[in-house]
C-alpha cells in the first residue's frame, strides 16, 4: 500500500493566492489615488475673478414712532 505524495498546491490554496493577489492590486491602486489626491502644487494656481461684485446700497427705511 504505497501513498502517492502530492507535491502541487490545493486548489483552495490557488484561490487564496488569487484573491490575496487581487486585494494587493487594489490596495495599491488606493495608494496610488490618496498619493495623486493629496499632492500640493508646487506653485498656485491665480484665481481669476471677471468684476469685484458691486454691492447694492440697501434701501434706508424710515420709521415714524408715535406716542
Amino acid at each position: 500500500m504505497e501513498h502517492e505524495v502530492k507535491m502541487g498546491l490545493s486548489v483552495w490554496a490557488i484561490a487564496a493566492i488569487v484573491c490575496n493577489s487581487a486585494v494587493g492590486v487594489l490596495i495599491l491602486i488606493l495608494f496610488v489615488i490618496l498619493y495623486k489626491a493629496c499632492q500640493v502644487p508646487s506653485e498656485p494656481t491665480p484665481v481669476f475673478t471677471s468684476e469685484p461684485a458691486k454691492t447694492q446700497p440697501k434701501p434706508e427705511h424710515k420709521y415714524l414712532l408715535a406716542a
